[in-house]
C-alpha cells in the first residue's frame, strides 16, 4: 500500500506511539516515509517521461525533511526572495525563482540564488530581464491560459481580472527573443487527466508558435497525479509526446502532490461543552495552525483519536456530518468560526484525549501565525528509519520576536 494513502495512525509503531505520547501537544508530526512514497511517483513519472520536478517552496518549505527529498527532485521553485534563497542554501539542485512582482532593491539578491527567474508580467521582463542575462540566468515568463482547473475562485488564476501572467499572443511574441521559456500554472489539486488533457490542448491552440521557440515550459503545479486512480502512464505519455513535439524540457511543481498525506497535526482536548452537540476545544486553531480550512471552508480529515484510528475525509463544512451526535471540535482562539469539523465518533471526547488532524503537511506550516498568542505547534520528524526527532519548538520570545 502506498503509505501516503494509508491512515495515519497505521504506519505507527508501538514504540513510536510511546515516545510520541511524552510530547507536548500541539505538534505537526510529519512522516519522510510517506512523503518519499509520494516522491517515488514523481520520479517514476520523470524518467519515463524526460520532465524534471521541482519542489513548490509556496506549500512546502519544512527544510528539516529536506535531505529526504533531495534524491527525487531536481531542485525547487519559488513565489518570493526568501523561498528562492531557501531552496538555494538548504536544497540545492536547480533554484527557480518566480515572483508576481519583484522590487527593486530585491531582485539584484534573487539573482543571486536563481538559475531561472521567470517574471509574471512583459513590464517586469523589460524591467529586469537584461540584468538576469548578463549574468547568466535562464529568463522565463508567466503565461495565463484564460482558463483553468480550479474549484475555488480564490485560487483561480484565470479569474476575471488576474493579474497571474500575460495572455495576449502578439504581445508576447513581440518579447519572445528575450525569454527562453514560459510557466503555466492553471491547475490547483486537479486529478482529473482528462480535465488536465483538454487543457493543454486548449493551451497549445493559444500559444503553439511561442512553444517552438522555446527550451523549456514548466507546467507548474496542482496536479494530483499521485492518485491511485490517475491514469499515470497516460499522464507519462502526455509529458513525452508534448515535448517531443516542441522540442522542450518540461518541469513540474508539484507542492500537495510531494506532501500529500504527509503529516498531521496533533492536538489535545481542553474542554467539553454541549450547544445543542457535543462541543470540544483542543490546543490549536485552525486560522493559526491550518489555515486553508478557514479560507476554502472545509473541515479537516480526522486521522486518529487516541488509540483509534480514523479515515473521516475532510470535506465541505456543515456537510452530512453536521448533525447532533456528532462532535465539533473547535480550535482555541476567540474567531467564532475556528471549527476543524464535525466528527462522528465510537465515544465522546474527554478533557486529555489526543486528536490528530490529517493531510496537515501542504500549506500549513508555511502558513501558520501567532493570531491570539496561541502557542506554535512543534515540528516533529519521523525520519525513514523510524527514529522520532523533535526538529523544532517555539517559545513566547519566538512570539515576541515576530512583533515589533
Amino acid at each position: 500500500m502506498n503509505l501516503a494513502t494509508e491512515p495515519f495512525f497505521d504506519r505507527l509503531s508501538q514504540e513510536q506511539k510511546q515516545i510520541l505520547d511524552t510530547l507536548q501537544t500541539p505538534y505537526y508530526l510529519l512522516d519522510e516515509r510517506a512523503i518519499i512514497d509520494n516522491l517515488k511517483i514523481s520520479q517514476q513519472v520523470c524518467q519515463a517521461s524526460g520532465a524534471k520536478a521541482l519542489l513548490a517552496l509556496k506549500c512546502f518549505a519544512t527544510w528539516g525533511v529536506f535531505d529526504a527529498m533531495r534524491p527525487f527532485l531536481d531542485g525547487t521553485t519559488s513565489s518570493s526572495l526568501n523561498e528562492v534563497r531557501l531552496g538555494k542554501e538548504c536544497f540545492g539542485g536547480e533554484t527557480h525563482a518566480y515572483s508576481v512582482a519583484y522590487a527593486d532593491h530585491e531582485i539584484d539578491e534573487v539573482l543571486n540564488y536563481a538559475d531561472k527567474i521567470i517574471f509574471n508580467s512583459i513590464n517586469q521582463l523589460i524591467r529586469f530581464g537584461q540584468k538576469a542575462k548578463d549574468r547568466g540566468i535562464a529568463v522565463g515568463l508567466r503565461l495565463n491560459p484564460q482558463t483553468s482547473n480550479s474549484s475555488f475562485v480564490i485560487a483561480d488564476p484565470a479569474r476575471p481580472f488576474s493579474r497571474l501572467g500575460e495572455h495576449e499572443l502578439d504581445k508576447i511574441m513581440a518579447v519572445a527573443d528575450e525569454i527562453t521559456g514560459v510557466m503555466i500554472h492553471n491547475n490547483c489539486e486537479n486529478n482529473d487527466f482528462a480535465a488536465f488533457s483538454q487543457s493543454l490542448q486548449d493551451i497549445e491552440s493559444r500559444f503553439a508558435p511561442l512553444f517552438h521557440r522555446l527550451q523549456w515550459i514548466s507546467f507548474g503545479g496542482g496536479i494530483h497525479y499521485i492518485d491511485p486512480d490517475y491514469p499515470l502512464q497516460d499522464f507519462i505519455d502526455c509529458l513525452k509526446d508534448f515535448s517531443d513535439k516542441y522540442g522542450v524540457q518540461i518541469y513540474l511543481e508539484p507542492g500537495e502532490a510531494s506532501v500529500h498525506q504527509g503529516a498531521v497535526l496533533v492536538t489535545s482536548v481542553l474542554d467539553t461543552l454541549h450547544n445543542g452537540k457535543p462541543l470540544a476545544v483542543v490546543d490549536a486553531s485552525i486560522e493559526a495552525h491550518m489555515l486553508d480550512l478557514l479560507i476554502y471552508r472545509q473541515s479537516a480529515p480526522l486521522a486518529y483519536v487516541n488509540d483509534t484510528p480514523y479515515a473521516i475525509a475532510g470535506g465541505d463544512f456543515d456537510g452530512v456530518t453536521a448533525d447532533e451526535h456528532s462532535v465539533r471540535i473547535y480550535g482555541k482562539s476567540c474567531l467564532a468560526g475556528d471549527i476543524f469539523g464535525d466528527y462522528p465518533l465510537n465515544e465522546p471526547l474527554k478533557v486529555g484525549d489526543k486528536v490528530a488532524f490529517g493531510n496537515a503537511a501542504a500549506y500549513t506550516m508555511v502558513k501558520k501565525n501567532w493570531f491570539n498568542g496561541v502557542d506554535m505547534p512543534a515540528i516533529v520528524i519521523i525520519r525513514e528509519n523510524g527514529e522520532i526527532s523533535v526538529q523544532r519548538q517555539f517559545d513566547y520570545a519566538d512570539y515576541k520576536d515576530s512583533l515589533s
